[in-house]
């Protein structure tokens, strides 16, 4: 086999180091268009994990690249002066051109060809190799030529950074953050080697431009940084390798491409997929694309086939870190968003900004930051006299006091007989006001018989409703710790369908009933054409609501939330998706807006003053043209203007078109966002399903609260059985139950001791 190789940088020595020592008969020629003891960067940072990936695959370039390792245990994080510390991280840094050289020379150990000073233009002059490996960077000049048939995708980030190196020997990966007159910069720093670390200093694209940086060369540019950040250097110089550069500064692409191979041609490394810097993430990409590679062809499969399931193996681990580093590249981006909070918090959510470490995850690492966090937490909330898991810290809203932070999510029963909730629902919502849950919500509860979602769906527009929510909310009270909260909403063009387990968002086969929107736009090819709502219509709609909310309010209910998400009659009136007015009404996200304050502001007018009430969001329609996160701030922002008290964060289901990337906590950044822009209490849903994640984002400030859905479907105890897990007695059980958790709990010490 002959194998040409076009870049010489990690991903590309170790591609041709592996497949050599699985074939040494093969070919393999390395091109690299600079010189053998050229680079650009400092140092480079790899995980436990990486490394024992890297032992696995050569044991003789992991035992050179061991041998030159600089291992560090703990993270520091520098804010408002001053510091905080994570340990058990278990990193280790490495000069990137000490990387170059082992592999180097372990690669010419083996046989392989390394032609430095070897710039290849063009792929075709290769020649006849049978295979064309592609791995010369993120800005790959092959890649580029065929970006149409590889689906390249490059998004340039808003920072700005500068790659420098310092003889400050950092004893811990550090992380320094100032705000000055034109906004705030953030340092990463790390020791690589015995008396040299590297330093990259970040700031947005606008500070970058408001600084003067953009006119500056490295003399300048380390004069500034030097006097920004001096105070971490203990009088130590900042070293740049880019003075031949008229501005040193770069921008980050964030790169992906649909397709990985074209013919006998396939992408390795930075030129697939770049991963940002700040979870240290790019070399381990490239030297586990090499690993994964090499294996295919080795195999011995056509390169075709190789490539596929090189692909196959790689693209759903790349896909992850490069989710991972976007939440945190999208972390760094907006520090000013987090330094508003207090610096416990801020660091807390530094160190779990990329939702791959969770809280248990560093209790693991660092039992006694963790603890630190949870009574810093506590007291916060008010337990001054010990430390809580930050899921069971109490929140108030107004006078409704929630014992913690767990709540059981609007989930639509279909179970009602002309909206009249029966016996299902005593059981289905007090079960789960016993099981530990702080807030039970009602599922989306219409204030009009045409308002509602489906013919099983629940109402609240006639006496017999009153009556039958009176008796499950009373039942709460007495029986339970729990609070319960109302959730009322019209269906708008989404009314008249079939039962959840049925078609669901798809028409009734018979007995449909007219619907009504902002605008004549069907949901979808089969539902039917709402009527456009004229103003008659939208007065008498907004008086629905408001006797639903009275109604509500004499029911006991503790909280009240408007709904307008999810492409129901409010949402519609919201996104431009669905409103196509030409009014008052229409137009502008101000005007959009217009209805549904209308409706909020005429309910909180007749709700109890002392009692909160809330607004379900869609905060993005994951649609182009659609609602945006920077809409949903804007959005958040007048609600709150309004009376809001809380910001029920979801996200999309406003359109077919809709393409939501999924994942854990997958719509928490919205909530992130709403909260710390916005100043409002937020409540975080959407693929939350462990105590884990609930502690880390309650604690990290990216939410006050977390709806789970179908947690609580399977489990009602569920917020109970969280608290034996973590080992927290503070939760209240049933009396009746008190011998379950009894033997629930000498069961989970079973289980403990025979894992240990």
């Amino acid at each position: 086999m002959r194998v040409a190789c076009i870049g010489g940088g990690p991903a590309g020595l170790f591609f041709s180091i592996l497949l050599k020592r699985a074939m040494p008969g093969a070919e393999i020629v390395v091109h690299e268009r600079n010189r053998a003891d050229d680079t650009f960067g400092w140092g480079v940072v790899f995980s436990d994990q990486t490394l024992g990936n890297i032992a696995a695959a050569d044991p003789a370039a992991y035992r050179a690249i061991e041998s030159a390792f600089v291992h560090w245990d703990a993270i520091d994080i520098n804010l408002r002066g001053r510091r905080f510390r994570a340990g058990g991280q278990g990193f280790a840094g490495l000069g990137r051109m000490r990387l170059l050289s082992i592999l180097q020379a372990r690669a010419l150990e083996l046989g392989v060809d390394l032609r430095f000073g070897s710039e290849i233009g063009d792929d075709e002059a290769i020649g006849d190799a049978d295979v064309l490996v592609i791995a010369d960077g993120a800005n790959s000049v092959v890649r580029r030529k065929y970006a149409a048939d590889f689906g390249t995708s490059i998004d340039l980030r808003a920072c700005r950074y500068v790659w420098l190196g310092t003889r400050k020997r950092f004893d811990a990966f550090t992380f320094a953050f100032e705000e000055t007159q034109w906004g705030w910069f953030a340092l990463h720093a790390y020791r690589f080697d015995a008396d040299t670390s590297t330093a990259i200093v970040e700031c947005r694209d606008e500070t970058w431009r408001a600084a003067g940086l953009h006119e500056a060369d490295a003399e300048r540019t380390i004069d500034f940084c030097e006097r920004l950040f001096g105070k971490y250097l203990d009088g130590e110089a900042l070293l740049s390798n880019s003075r031949h550069l008229a501005n040193p500064w770069l921008r980050f692409p964030q790169i992906s491409n649909e397709r990985w191979s074209l013919g006998n041609r396939v992408l390795l490394g930075d030129a697939a997929h770049t991963a940002h810097f700040s979870i240290g993430s790019g070399t381990k990409l490239a030297l586990e694309d090499a690993i994964s590679l090499a294996a295919a062809l080795a195999g011995g499969a056509a390169p075709a086939e190789a490539f596929a399931a090189y692909e196959a193996e790689r693209r759903i681990e790349v896909l992850r870190l490069q989710n991972a580093a976007r939440n945190s590249l999208e972390w760094f981006e907006n520090v000013a968003r987090y330094a508003r909070l207090e610096p416990e918090q801020f660091a807390y959510s530094l160190l779990t900004r990329s939702q791959r470490i969770g809280h248990e995850n560093l209790r693991l690492r660092d039992r006694e930051y963790v603890d630190g966090v949870e009574r810093w937490f506590a007291v916060r909330a008010g337990v001054p006299d010990r430390g809580v898991p930050p899921m069971f810290a109490p929140l108030r809203l107004r006078e409704t006091a929630l014992s913690n932070r767990v709540v059981v999510s609007p989930m639509a029963m279909y179970s009602c007989v002309e909206g009249t909730p029966d016996d299902f629902y005593l059981v289905h919502l007090g079960a789960r006001a016993q099981g530990g849950a702080a807030l039970i919500f009602t599922e989306m509860t219409a204030v009009a018989a045409d308002a509602r979602i489906s013919p099983g769906c629940a109402g609240l527009y006639r006496p017999e409703h009153v009556a039958a929510w009176a008796r499950i909310v009373d039942f709460v009270h007495a029986k339970t710790p729990a609070k319960i909260a109302l959730q009322l909403g019209h269906a708008g063009p989404k009314g008249s369908t079939q039962l959840g387990w049925e078609e669901p968002d798809e028409p009734l086969p018979e007995g449909n009933w007219p619907l009504v929107a902002p605008s004549a736009v069907a949901f979808g090819p089969h539902n039917a054409l709402p009527a456009e709502l004229t103003r008659a219509g939208m007065d008498e709609i907004r008086e629905q609501f408001v006797r639903a909310a009275e109604r509500g309010a004499s029911c006991g209910f503790d909280l009240l939330e408007l709904h307008c998400a999810h492409g129901y009659l409010l949402s519609s009136f919201i996104t431009p998706l669905t409103n196509r007015r030409s009014d008052e009404y229409g137009g502008s996200l101000e005007n959009r807006l217009r209805y549904p304050l209308e409706v909020f502001r005429a309910m909180r007018a007749v709700w109890p003053a002392h009692v909160p009430m809330s607004v379900r969001i869609s905060a993005t329609d994951w649609v182009p043209g659609g609602i945006e996160p920077g809409d949903a701030v804007e959005i958040a922002h007048a609600f709150r203007a309004a009376g809001a008290d809380l910001i029920d964060v979801s996200a999309g289901q406003t359109s077919r078109a809709a393409r939501p990337v999924y994942g854990r906590m997958f719509q928490t950044p919205f909530s992130d966002i709403i909260r710390n822009e916005v100043g409002i209490a937020t409540m975080a849903v959407g693929n939350i399903f462990e105590p884990d994640h609930v502690n880390g984002i309650i604690a990290s400030g990216r939410a006050d609260l977390c709806a789970l859905a179908r947690p609580h479907l399977a489990d009602p105890y569920w917020t109970l059985h969280a608290a034996a897990a973590l080992g927290y007695t503070g939760v209240e059980w049933p009396k009746q139950y008190l011998t379950g958790r009894d033997q629930y709990l000498r069961n989970l010490g079973r289980a403990a001791q025979a894992a240990s």
